[in-house]
């Protein structure tokens, strides 16, 4: 008959569990800092995306809509950074389409000469409720005071109404300085908007146009 040899249970000792939760206790101070900053990262990118398509959208209804149109920038109560609304106008011999006056179509209902009334553009509205609050993105419209910029049935930027959005800044809020790199939303007077490092040199590829 043979003996039966207990074998003793496999497992963690004492010690390898202490030396385990050492090296972890490393890794996440290590890890952490630095999966935050990369977080942070990326919602100041797709904050800059969000403005970047504002500006696109107002550029492509103009043209596809033989309007002038504009992006309309309004503070958000939420995250107290920038919603963006797209109208479009059509112009008349009469009535342009400007700041003071015009037909601008709504959310509710389309332009005043809207060919289409039934089914013509209503207003796009996008709301800023999900971009990071200003304790942690810091935004800013340059020149100071703009808060719309107009476009031209041609998808031109309307450069006769003034001030207008040329460029929207956003960096690290005060206290975060480092968090993550600056970035800049320019639109030209083409009406071509871009993604810039305001960091970098305007000749350098990532720079941000004169």
């Amino acid at each position: 008959m043979r003996a039966v040899i207990k074998r003793p249970a496999a497992g963690f000792t004492l010690i390898e569990a202490v030396v385990a939760l050492a090296i972890m206790a490393v890794l996440m101070a290590v890890g952490i800092p630095s999966l935050s900053g990369w977080l942070q990262a990326r919602k100041a990118a797709a904050a800059a995306s969000f403005y970047k398509e504002g500006f696109q959208l107002a550029r492509a209804q103009a043209v596809t809509h033989n309007s002038a149109s504009r992006l309309v920038l309004v503070e958000n109560a939420t995250s107290g950074q920038m919603d963006w609304q797209v109208d479009i106008c059509f112009p008349t011999p009469s009535t342009p389409c400007n700041e003071n006056s015009g037909s601008w179509s709504t959310t509710g209902a389309a332009a005043g000469a809207d060919p289409d009334q039934t089914h013509g553009f209503r207003s796009v509205v996008r709301s800023a409720d999900g971009l990071p609050a200003t304790t942690t993105l810091m935004l800013s419209l340059a020149p100071s005071g703009a808060d719309t910029v107009y476009f031209t049935p041609l998808g031109w930027v309307d450069a006769s109404i003034s001030p207008r959005v040329q460029r929207i800044d956003l960096a690290p809020a005060l206290g975060r300085s480092g968090a993550f790199r600056p970035q800049a939303v320019v639109v030209t007077l083409a009406g071509t908007a871009s993604i810039c490092d305001p960091g970098v040199a305007a000749h350098d590829s990532r720079g941000c146009p004169p």
